[in-house]
């Protein structure tokens, strides 16, 4: 089956899933896995990723090759781990309410315009210099306003640019934002980010793709299950590369609710 538009996969793996499908291989970026996800929500079903998109930051985490050859032995000969997947209840660009998933990271603030900035770019050279430039372009004329942010029992409120919501620990082309996230331990790390200047984010970016830019005053690392982000002015959302829509929204974990295959 192949996708013929945005959103396609998630019919077409539901579709699959209908009439008997075990195990669905993914072709392509961590859009198209996030797609899929949202067609098979609470089905047993595994599921195979050969990397073909511009990031490769979902794979990153479980050791999945990125070379063809090798990635199909994964499909064939892999094992089976059991990995959380995060639930949002956000606001959509058409208003009212809506319910997405993701099996990587989400965020509310700078990263949701980011990744738009970058998929909206050709990508030429790459998903890594595709991101980083699209990160000092918004940077630049971002406006920090004031984030509420709750994880679990504890909330924070301040000036922020943005709040991920790890499941794993990449994004934006190899950034490695949450080092010692565990994609199955039932919980989310939540990395906050401040009111930085630019002089913070030339001296932080480079760190992040070895993911030494912790500790640092304006970062703050924080677990839990369960995190709502609101501001006075709705931010947008980042569910795995794409931008569903807007704040106020609720993250919650589902825990082993995706079964995956990874290198033995």
């Amino acid at each position: 089956m192949i996708s013929d538009a945005p959103g396609r996969l998630t019919a077409l793996a539901a579709e699959a899933v209908a009439t008997g499908a075990t195990r669905l291989v993914v072709v392509g970026g961590d859009g198209s896995v996030n797609e899929v996800v949202n067609g098979i929500p609470g089905a047993e079903v595994e599921l195979a990723v050969i990397p073909r998109g511009t990031g490769w930051d979902f794979v990153r985490t479980y050791g999945i090759p990125r070379d063809l050859d090798r990635a199909i032995d994964v499909v064939l000969t892999g094992e089976t781990r059991e990995i959380d997947v995060g639930v949002v209840t956000y606001r959509p660009w058409a208003g009212g309410e809506a319910t997405s998933r993701f099996a990587n990271v989400a965020s509310a603030g700078i990263s949701g315009a980011i990744a738009r900035r970058a998929n909206e770019s050709s990508k030429a050279l790459g998903g890594k210099i595709s991101y980083y430039w699209a990160t000092l372009s918004v940077f630049l004329g971002w406006q920090t306003g004031e984030l509420r942010v709750t994880v679990d029992d504890e909330t924070r409120q301040g000036r922020m640019i943005d709040a991920l919501v790890c499941n794993g620990r990449y994004l934006g082309g190899g950034m490695m934002m949450c080092p010692d996230a565990e994609p199955d331990d039932g919980l989310f790390d939540i990395l906050l980010i401040g009111d930085v200047t630019k002089r913070d984010l030339a001296f932080v970016l480079p760190k992040t793709y070895r993911g030494r830019h912790l500790p640092h005053p304006q970062l703050e690392l924080l677990r839990g299950s369960v995190v709502t982000v609101d501001a006075d002015e709705p931010l947008p959302i980042e569910l795995d590369g794409e931008q569903p829509g807007t704040t106020p929204a609720r993250f919650e974990i589902a825990p082993r609710a995706l079964r995956l295959r990874v290198p033995r």
